[in-house]
């Protein structure tokens, strides 16, 4: 087979290859630039819990060096404190954000590329024609490099400006400019170290809207990254009135007088809301910036392109490793159905809180407790928390099974990620859950209380144990089967099916190998026809011992 072809070498395009890579499929990454990107450090982002292990997991870095994992979160109002949260609390462990340069996360992510045998990296290409045929793509590049390209698919991860996008002839309606916000990313001290906050309508603004506000982010090393919203349709913002918001913010926070600092680097951030029609067609797909622009209310959007080169691995992993697979079209189908869906539905929550948190002003101003609101709302955003900002579940999507009657309720409803607990592995290790996604097989996890205290030769060979083994190793995939010692909210014995991208298929309560190859069967794509009878199988596997 060929190759999977991934145009736009950006964190998206880079991740996505790492990915494929980790399933054993060869990936060729064609970069328009020199293959360096330029240091910027007012470009920054904020990856959630799930986003950030992810990048981690693939390019073998921890990122606590890099960027900074905030220590808590304070919302003001005016002169008055409405919110404050600590991450990592032992009663309520909210997860704290990363904060990194753009650049370092994608220096990280590129340099874990370089040392991939199945990734190749052609700088200086740039995409100009796309052909399909039955068999698969031809991609044409120019420049220095420019030559002929042949892939099994392609993935088109390069940005708001997509050239596959517009060789596709997709289009890609939205809302241009939502939101406007001056960027300024600076080194000084401020009195709440290693936190981050919104400031809502500062008392020493003395012009400028209703509803203006600041958001201050530490990134480490003593550097912070500012952005204050802007007035729509507002004039250019010149060196001279970035440098006074600089100075009045900083005297704001600080008591009243400016402290030192080393102005870094400055920007303006424009935010735009788009979503593409399609995302795939035939072989090729969209993914990133590529597919939707999003990021109002303190949303991210690297987040969402994150989640889509997730996703979408696996699923091009099992149809390239075999073409022939009767539900390869419904799994690969199944990538814009579940992504764009949720996507869609972040964009949508965004878009209906934009008139309120934005309009100002009116009754709302008046109504009790409409201040908190609002400030729940925007923390929602910054935090990966409620419909702005909580990662996308897949409950409708037709890789989710219909309920069972023996289906049981656990922390995690179908569909979603699951939650990150220790697991003892195949070879008797303790490892966390997280660590076995992306590696091809589909995951089985016994929540068992007690085993942790027993070395796994003792009890692979008792209890439900022996019956489970034999049920994973039927299923219509490889599969590795984990234990836990429990799980948010399941009984003993409950029984996990767990997606490579770590998204829960369903859970049973004990071991129930026919209703547990079915599930597995439909996160796969769905029925495949076959010489033997799989319910057969799976009730033969039920009858064992």
């Amino acid at each position: 087979m060929d190759p999977v072809i991934v145009v736009g070498a950006g964190p998206v395009g880079l991740t996505l290859s790492l990915a494929l890579a980790r399933h054993g499929v060869p990936s060729v990454l064609l970069d328009e630039g020199p293959g360096k990107d330029e240091p910027r450090p007012a470009r920054t982002v904020v990856l959630r819990e799930d986003t950030a292990a992810l990048t981690e997991r693939l390019s073998g870095t921890s990122f606590d060096t890099l960027g900074s994992r905030w220590t808590g979160w304070r919302s003001l109002r005016r002169k008055q404190e409405m919110r404050v949260l600590t991450f990592g609390e032992p009663d309520d462990p909210l997860p704290a954000p990363l904060h990194i340069a753009q650049h370092d996360l994608t220096g990280a992510l590129r340099a874990a590329a370089a040392r991939e045998r199945l990734v190749k990296i052609s700088t200086d290409s740039r995409l100009d024609s796309l052909e399909e045929d039955k068999g698969g793509l031809t991609a044409h590049t120019r420049g220095p490099k420019g030559t002929w390209w042949r892939g099994s698919y392609l993935v088109g991860c390069d940005g708001p400006r997509s050239t596959v996008r517009k060789l596709l002839d997709i289009r890609f309606p939205g809302r241009t400019a939502v939101e406007r916000h001056a960027v300024a990313a600076l080194r000084t001290e401020l009195p709440w170290p290693g936190q981050a906050l919104l400031h809502r309508n500062p008392p020493w603004r003395t012009s400028g809207p209703s509803g203006a506000e600041v958001v201050g982010r530490p990134l480490g090393d003593g550097v912070w990254r500012l952005d204050w919203l802007l007035p729509p349709r507002s004039d250019l913002v010149t060196p001279d009135v970035l440098v006074t918001r600089i100075r009045e913010t900083l005297a704001g926070w600080c008591g009243g007088s400016t402290p030192p600092y080393e102005l870094l680097d400055t920007g303006v951030h424009t935010v735009h809301h788009r979503l593409a029609r399609r995302w795939r067609v035939g072989r090729a797909f969209l993914a990133g910036d590529s597919a939707h622009l999003l990021g109002a209310l303190g949303t991210q959007g690297l987040d969402e392109g994150l989640r889509d080169a997730d996703n979408l691995a696996w699923k091009l992993a099992l149809a390239w490793h075999d073409d022939r697979r009767p539900t390869a079209e419904a799994l690969l189908d199944s990538y814009q159905t579940e992504r764009r869906a949720a996507v869609a539905g972040r964009l949508r929550a965004a878009d209906q809180a934009l008139p309120i948190l934005r309009g100002g002003g009116g009754l709302r101003s008046y109504v009790p407790g409409s201040a908190r609101g609002h400030d729940a709302l925007l923390t929602d955003g910054h935090l990966g928390l409620g419909q702005l900002g909580t990662p996308g579940a897949y409950a409708d999507s037709p890789l989710t099974p219909e309920r069972t009657e023996s289906q049981v309720d656990v922390g995690t409803a179908p569909g979603a990620p699951v939650a990150d607990v220790r697991v003892t592995a195949p070879d008797g290790s303790f490892v966390d859950l997280r660590d076995r996604f992306g590696l091809g097989p589909l995951l089985v996890v016994l929540v068992a209380p007690g085993t942790g205290v027993w070395d796994r030769k003792h009890w692979m060979s008792a209890g439900l144990m022996p019956r489970l083994a034999a049920a994973v190793s039927a299923l219509p995939h490889e599969a590795e089967l984990l234990v836990a010692e429990s799980y948010p909210e399941a009984p003993a014995h409950t029984v996990l099916l767990i997606r490579p991208d770590g998204h829960l298929v369903t859970a049973l309560s004990g071991v129930r190998p026919a209703e547990l190859y079915e599930a597995a069967r439909t996160a796969l794509g769905g029925p495949e026809p076959s010489v033997a009878e799989p319910a057969q199988a799976a009730s033969e596997v039920s009858g064992a011992s």
